[in-house]
């Protein structure tokens, strides 16, 4: 099977926002196993508009860099029991791009992101993305200093590798769908 491409979702926006210290975590890990091309895909960095014909600069750059990849792992904090509105635009900002691709999910929070992953989950769903089950959730409380400093702790470990496991394994499947 050939390597697969990975991309890590930052799913926030934020001014000092904790997603790249969560994703660049996920990353050094990743990096480590050499099963696949891991890369960070920084959501600010496409300035997709709200309005727009899709043929706009950054449309059409988040659109390529989606077809470029094989699979997902979307780092996503919990905002109001959910995920952070510009993931959503983000997601709703391309729609074959994503199909038939696996993700895996990161989620933090107060309750660990569970109420964002579980809500993420439905969307991908209808975008043809085949969702992971396994996935780390942080907590606010015990894998962030003063909220601000991650600092995982090592249980987390285990999950992030199951995680990955699945995601490059159906990533790789289903790039023969496409």
């Amino acid at each position: 099977m050939k390597t697969v491409n990975i991309g890590i979702i930052l799913g926030s926006t934020r001014p000092g926002r904790v997603s790249p210290q969560v994703g660049h975590w996920v990353k050094e890990v990743a990096d480590q196993r050499g099963d696949a091309n891991y890369e960070i895909v920084d959501t600010s960095d496409y300035k997709l508009p709200l309005e727009g014909t899709g043929q706009e600069p950054g449309f059409i750059a988040w659109s390529e860099k989606l077809t470029s990849l094989d699979g997902f792992v979307f780092i996503v904090p919990e905002y109001n029991h959910s995920i952070p509105a510009v993931l959503k635009h983000a997601l709703d900002s391309a729609h074959d791009e994503w199909s038939n691709k696996a993700a895996g999910i990161v989620s933090y929070g107060s309750t660990g992101g569970a109420r964002a992953a579980e809500h993420l989950r439905g969307i991908l769903g209808e975008l043809k993305v085949a969702d992971v089950r396994k996935h780390p959730t942080l907590s606010i409380f015990t894998d962030f200093e003063d909220f601000t400093v991650f600092k995982p702790a090592e249980l987390h470990m285990n999950n992030v590798h199951v995680m990955l496991d699945e995601t490059i394994a159906w990533s790789g499947v289903l790039k023969t769908l496409r």
